[in-house]
């Protein structure tokens, strides 16, 4: 199942799609969020579409013909983190923008994946919201990412992710990476979160990216999560080794879509990011 969250004149509603029917769960459980939903399968050692399932039959339908349109930020995560370099075309423009390719070189080939500090909630977005780009880059660029949704230590979901970035800071020098990677709106998630039973193998999913400019396709690509020189476990599994893993979490997993070079985007640029049996992530770009 997906699930979405709402606005309503009582507050937000957590939803629960299957094919084309969907689930008002905040009707006949009081959980509104995803996180609660998440917790409550952690907790009972069980999966989030088994928790949803026991309440399907008495939750009143929904039309769900503009629900994705209607979605906000799926859920609101104490931490965002990033995986870099986890694709050879990632490696690649690392290269591009620094010109220290022995680097990057060694992060793809380690045992150890570089793992970052992405976004606070207050730096997060979600569908149809603004996304940033820094007023003092010259190069930046959204990366589309596999988000993995990360529960007490479990992977309970998948949403799309988008890993806005200043390649011409981080190009300066890695020890910039901080900067060109966190700043206000640097991150969006959404449309909803997807859960492991839905989505399958996490490695064999479709990704695209199409950016547009004063309705002007810049950009129109396509990849495949399979791709990723690693798996979504391991990559969860670095993330939690020796540190305090928060209640929730969103681990982006790295890019393998990147523009061409001569490309940066610009303050009214509409991105839209689609994941294969996840959904379409759109933001427009602002300047902050």
């Amino acid at each position: 199942m997906r699930y979405h969250l709402i606005a309503s004149d009582d507050g937000s509603r957590l939803l629960a799609r299957d094919g084309e029917k969907a689930y008002d769960l905040t009707a006949v459980t009081g959980i509104s969020s995803f996180r609660e939903l998440a917790l409550a399968a952690t907790a009972t050692r069980t999966g989030v579409d088994d928790v949803a399932r026991t309440h399907l039959e008495t939750a009143p339908l929904l039309d769900a013909t503009d629900l994705a349109a209607e979605s906000g930020r799926p859920t609101v995560p104490d931490e965002v983190w990033a995986a870099g370099v986890t694709y050879r075309a990632s490696n690649d423009a690392r290269d591009e923008e620094s010109g220290r390719s022995a680097m990057y070189q060694d992060v793809f080939e380690n045992e150890r994946p570089e793992l970052f500090f992405k976004a606070t909630p207050s730096r997060t977005v979600g569908p149809e919201e603004a996304v940033g780009i820094r007023s003092d880059s010259e190069w930046d660029v959204p990366e589309p990412e596999l988000a993995v949704v990360v529960a007490r230590g479990e992977v309970v979901g998948y949403t799309v992710g988008n890993d806005m970035s200043s390649r011409s800071l981080e190009g300066q020098n890695p020890l910039y990476l901080p900067q060109a990677k966190v700043y206000d709106r640097c991150c969006a998630i959404g449309p909803c979160i997807a859960s492991p039973e839905t989505v399958g193998d996490p490695r064999d999913l479709t990704m695209t990216m199409r950016i547009e400019r004063d309705d002007e396709t810049m950009f129109d690509g396509e990849t495949s999560t399979s791709r990723m020189v690693r798996t979504c476990e391991e990559l969860v599994s670095f993330l939690a080794q020796h540190d305090s893993v928060p209640e929730l979490a969103v681990l982006l997993t790295g890019t393998s879509l990147v523009p061409p070079d001569d490309f940066t985007l610009a303050a009214g640029d509409r991105i839209e990011i689609g994941i294969e049996t996840i959904g379409t992530l759109r933001n427009h770009v602002e300047t902050v």
